[in-house]
């Protein structure tokens, strides 16, 4: 089954869209290899057939030699995934690459690649195959680190050096992995841009900008500098405006390692306030100070707005370190430094509210899940989905308690025939309240169970703000 690629929106002047790296299994056949175009310019003498510098022999070499260090760590990773985006739990074949960094078999690869994983088998570059489990995984990031099992006495592995300092535009860079499921690939580039904002990747990090090929199948890969150190892990490629990838800058990655091997995720530390930069490019707003972050709201419910952040409030430094945000490059940043703060400790805010500076001390909440449970209904035709304040936001201001809403439907199946929408957020069920997925379960189950009595029950929804009601009728079994 082909998978679903992923999106993701980079505003600038206009809006692009970009899909994750991961791939589904080609199909078998041989690749069309296009002529390069020949050049119709004109000789400009003997200076014009020089080779430049990066095409000499000796950075041919390095190239050779830095590959042949690498690529021994460079796993091939191919999962079979679950699938209930269609209303039906469907199994899903993915692949994508990683780079081992321990010599007992830890690797690196994208949550994404490994998300909703049934089961993982990774190819390593001498043709021996493992499963691997994992041990956690970042979605924020788009990180997971896997464990390959494998014998007790097995000996050690090849593994690569993630590089902990960053790196700067111009540098010549490697991208490594599988592209569309096609191991052992290597393409060069420099980095473009060594500190990317994007929007709706950019909640904890900046991204490099490469124009290394990514191509789907390059997810988890690791970009490499001429030393053979790793400098990130290969997330984005854009699918539209020529070869522009992303990747996850290793010392970020570094920062939150060691708490996804201790707690399975990057235990963020959550405080719920929106922040804003002082020159906000995008809204066209500028705020007349020189240092600080702007509040811009603070969420129902959450730690700041209980400690009393208003909007406007202007954050000047965290626990006596100072921060400022003059532009959208420097948010993730201070987020990430507010978020690796430890859980139920007051933190120190100095605060400038109205040109009067005030002290606000607020303990954060674990952040916990990013992404709602999901639960298949076979009969009814559709899955249900926790509303996340996260994941799914624009359901949250609608559902601020949580819920659940309808996240997949079956075209054919009784959901659709019922006039019930993808988004719905499902409130009640024959006047029974919907609160959690376990309420649904119940519901369903019991309704499973009386098929002979009745085929039919009404289900109260949200839609856009508005309470709908929608008959559900499900004599018509649904077929695969």
């Amino acid at each position: 089954m082909v998978l679903q690629e992923r999106w993701l929106a980079v505003f600038a002047a206009v809006s692009l869209l970009a899909g994750g790296c991961c791939t589904s299994t080609p199909q078998a056949g041989k690749a069309q290899e296009q002529e390069p175009a020949k050049s119709e310019m004109p000789s400009m003498g003997p200076e014009a057939t020089a080779k430049p510098s990066y095409l000499s022999p000796g950075f041919e070499e390095v190239i050779r030699r830095t590959s042949a260090k690498v690529f021994p760590s460079v796993v091939f990773i191919s999962v079979l995934s679950e699938d209930k985006s269609s209303g039906k739990e469907r199994a899903a074949q993915v692949s994508g690459s990683g780079v081992l960094i321990t010599e007992d078999g830890e690797l690196l690869t994208n949550q994404h690649v490994i998300d909703k994983a049934r089961t993982i088998r990774c190819q390593l570059y001498d043709g021996t195959d493992y499963t691997a489990k994992v041990l956690g995984s970042d979605k924020d990031l788009d990180i997971a680190l896997l464990k390959l099992e494998r014998p007790s006495d097995a000996g050690p592995l090849p593994f690569a050096k993630l590089k902990s300092d960053y790196i700067k535009e111009g540098a010549f860079v490697m991208a490594m992995g599988a592209p569309y499921g096609m191991s052992r690939s290597v393409s060069i580039g420099i980095i473009s841009c060594a500190a990317r904002y994007l929007p709706s990747n950019g909640t904890y990090t900046l991204w490099y900008q490469t124009d290394a090929a990514i191509a789907p199948g390059n997810s988890g890969g690791p970009l490499i500098d001429t030393n053979g150190e790793v400098v990130g892990i290969n997330t984005l490629g854009l699918r539209t405006g020529g070869g522009i990838g992303f990747t996850n800058p290793s010392p970020i990655i570094l920062e939150v390692l060691e708490r996804i091997r201790k707690f399975g995720n990057a235990n963020w530390a959550w405080f719920g306030f929106e922040l804003q930069p002082l020159h906000d490019f995008l809204r066209n707003i500028t705020f007349p100070f020189e240092e600080g972050v702007m509040i811009s709201g603070a969420e129902v419910g959450s730690p700041a707005r209980k400690a009393g952040f208003q909007p406007q409030d202007r954050i000047v430094a965290v626990n006596g370190q100072p921060v400022t945000a003059r532009t959208q490059e420097d948010l993730p940043t201070i987020r990430r430094l507010l978020g690796l703060l430890p859980f139920h400790q007051e933190a120190v805010f100095q605060v400038i509210r109205d040109e009067k500076p005030m002290e606000i001390r607020v303990a954060p909440s674990p952040k916990g899940k990013v992404e709602g449970d999901e639960v298949v209904l076979p009969r009814w035709g559709f899955t249900a989905k926790t509303i996340n304040r996260f994941d799914t936001p624009e359901l949250s201001f609608y559902a601020p308690d949580g819920g659940v809403f309808l996240f997949g439907r079956d075209r054919d199946g009784n959901a659709a025939r019922s006039g019930l929408l993808v988004q719905d957020i499902i409130v009640t069920v024959d006047g029974k309240p919907v609160r959690t997925l376990e309420d649904l379960q119940a519901i369903y189950d019991e309704a499973m169970k009386r098929l002979g009595e009745r085929t039919s029950v009404s289900v109260g929804v949200i839609r856009n703000g508005r309470r709908v009601f929608a008959v559900l009728s499900y004599a018509m079994e649904n077929k695969e």
